[in-house]
């Protein structure tokens, strides 16, 4: 590794102390389950559910079992992860008979509600807004209902993916693997090798996929996410409202481009267009507000605001939620300064409530552009 001097800094492959130190990991940094190279195109974005996640094997348990950590992505797939040190003699094929069993308990014995309620708590836990966390996860499609209805569709379907994650993934494992992803349909298995190297005071974690060059059957995505432009998202808009309705979205987008520190960036989802005014630079920048296509409203984005130094304290998201409701028409309630809530576009088809909303957002560009 080249250090911030100009230095090259030797890294050694280095063991896990305990396999609980890779489970840590891993709950606070999933991208090390390689999403990237499960699907390229599309690469998979991960949401923790819980650790430790109980799982029966009949309806009058609580949890004979449980799994290491449960993820869902971004299409809803919920995912089972055991981890393993390779040290653990477990990991050759005990854990394979035991992620199995886990896997076939959990499409019959994990009702959306468990789910969701597992969620929940942990959000709960971290002080997060459970639907924030969705509406993180899903850059582009913002239905958290529809998502969690997905869930459950793939979950009914045994729509799954089973992951085995190791400092090394052993031979005999890596063929298993192989073999289960050639047979299994429309479940998917990987392994993820998530190697250590240190060297000085630094830390490399580097994880490597195992399985996805064997599958025989495409992933269990939607299909690919598209990405938007002015000229697609107004046609998207058009096909699901009013010309009056397009007017006063083309009215809002040229007012915000009046301000020249606000910049549009078009959204990715696969089936609806979108578009967020945001301000700032690629490191230091924060978003205004959604407008979604099929839905034609405005979404706040009070929830991405708290963590931005500029309205990190409530009173100045109070100060803000105050000037939203000043606008005719608009009613968003105390609870508004942590969450993300919505209001129809047809608000600001009332020429004063436009500019209304154009002065609030020209106020929220420059109060963080201040820090």
């Amino acid at each position: 590794m080249v250090g911030k001097e100009g230095q090259l800094v030797e890294m050694s492959e280095q063991p896990y102390d305990s396999e609980n130190i890779l489970q840590e990991l891993l709950a606070q940094y999933p991208n090390l389950l390689a999403g990237d190279q499960m699907d390229s195109d599309d690469p998979r974005r991960w949401l923790l559910v819980t650790r430790e996640m109980g799982l029966p094997s009949d309806e009058s348990q609580g949890g004979r079992w449980s799994v290491d950590h449960l993820f869902l992505d971004q299409e809803g797939i919920p995912t089972l992860v055991e981890v393993k040190r390779s040290s653990d003699t477990r990991l050759r094929r005990e854990v394979v008979g035991q992620l199995l069993e886990y896997a076939a308990n959990a499409v019959v014995y994990w009702p959306l509600e468990r789910i969701l309620g597992a969620f929940e708590a942990e959000c709960e836990s971290l002080g997060e807004d459970p639907g924030d966390a969705i509406l993180g996860l899903l850059d582009g499609e913002a239905d958290v209902d529809a998502y969690w209805e997905r869930v459950r569709t793939n979950l009914t379907a045994g729509r799954i993916r089973l992951v085995f994650v190791a400092d090394v993934i052993p031979r005999e494992l890596r063929r298993i693997v192989e073999f289960l992803n050639k047979q299994m349909s429309p479940a998917d298995v990987f392994a993820v090798e998530v190697k250590q190297f240190a060297g000085g005071d630094s830390q490399a974690l580097v994880p490597r996929l195992i399985g996805a060059t064997e599958r025989k059957h495409p992933p269990a995505t939607s299909g690919p996410r598209k990405t938007w432009t002015e000229e697609t998202f107004f046609e998207n808009l058009a096909s699901h409202h009013s010309a009056d309705i397009v007017q006063t979205v083309k009215s809002l987008l040229d007012g915000l481009r009046s301000n020249g520190d606000i910049k549009i960036s078009w959204g990715s989802g696969r089936t609806y267009g979108s578009f967020i005014p945001w301000v700032g630079d690629n490191s230091h920048w924060m978003g205004l507000f959604r407008v979604m296509a099929n839905k034609a409203r405005i979404e706040t984005y009070f929830g991405h605001m708290r963590k931005r130094d500029a309205f990190a304290s409530a009173e100045k998201r109070k100060e803000l939620l105050d000037m939203y409701n000043s606008i005719p028409g608009v009613s968003l309630p105390e609870e508004s300064i942590d969450r993300h809530l919505r209001f129809s576009i047809r608000v600001l088809s009332d020429d004063a409530a436009l500019t209304a909303f154009l002065e609030l957002n020209d106020w929220v560009a420059k109060e963080f552009l201040k820090t």
